[in-house]
């Protein structure tokens, strides 16, 4: 073989052997942070916009997530002691005292409205004048404590419905990008469409990113207030079947000394 050959062999060889090292793939988790990347550098001021506003939805729901998931394990907690101290008790004045020890638990409100209530009528002793009272005043702080623990919670259906939304914005808006590259490149070429396609998939999946967690929040704490609810009302009127229980084993008050005195004579 010639030297000639030899040499165009080599450049051959040198070629293919780049050509090698070009198409050979990176590890999965670096081509893929570097695609995102990419993408989101691309990206146009209007696919950058859209992304800043669903980052600050996606904070402020998972804010809101942590917050409630805490606050209501913390009523869950307090509202089962409260209920095994209630049992334990046997008179209104012991569970009044130590009722703000279990602050966090809705029970504790509708324990305090029926409390009241009832000794406004009685003073604390006797069957109620007005038992509807007792039950209006259950209802209203089970009303009252159920606001305050859904509050900020339409928030999360808030942006759970319009993420989705915003990202399709952005998917338009990519598209038409895409449109515009075309028709200013003149050909259908990679090159041309692929900055407006990376902006129109880096919404619509940032949009869904959102929307997905606010959506499992909001269902799950929706449930967790059906079942506060149910737990206020059955404590209500548990409450109230204990109040005429006591009531009716209470022995009958002694007369005034006058009277026995009168009845004497």
């Amino acid at each position: 073989m010639s030297p000639m050959h030899l040499f165009a062999s080599f450049l051959l060889r040198l070629q293919e052997t780049a050509a090698d090292q070009q198409a050979a793939p990176l590890s999965p988790s670096a081509g893929n942070s570097s695609a995102i990347v990419e993408m989101i550098h691309n990206s146009g001021p209007i696919a950058l916009g859209v992304l800043v506003l669903l980052a600050l939805g996606s904070v402020f729901s998972w804010a809101i997530i942590f917050s409630k998931w805490s606050g209501f394990r913390r009523a869950q907690t307090q509202s089962q002691r409260f209920v095994r101290a209630f049992r334990k008790s046997n008179r209104l004045s012991e569970i009044a005292t130590v009722a703000e020890q279990f602050k966090p638990s809705p029970l504790v409100s509708v324990f305090a409205e029926i409390n009241d209530e009832y000794q406004r009528q009685t003073g604390g002793r006797g069957l109620p004048r007005n038992p509807l009272a007792l039950e209006r005043a259950a209802q209203t702080a089970s009303s009252e404590a159920l606001t305050r623990l859904e509050s900020r919670l339409t928030w999360l259906a808030t942006i759970a419905a319009i993420a989705p939304f915003v990202g399709l914005f952005g998917t338009v808006m990519g598209i038409i990008d895409a449109f515009h590259g075309l028709g200013t490149q003149g050909a259908a070429t990679l090159r041309a469409v692929a900055p407006g396609i990376s902006e129109a998939l880096i919404t619509t999946a940032a949009g869904l990113v959102v929307a997905i967690p606010a959506v499992i929040g909001y269902n799950q704490f929706t449930a967790r207030l059906r079942e506060f609810g149910s737990r206020m009302d059955d404590f209500g009127r548990e409450l109230l079947s204990a109040i005429e229980n006591a009531a009716m084993a209470q022995p009958p008050a002694a007369p005034p000394v006058e009277e026995r005195r009168v009845r004497q004579y």
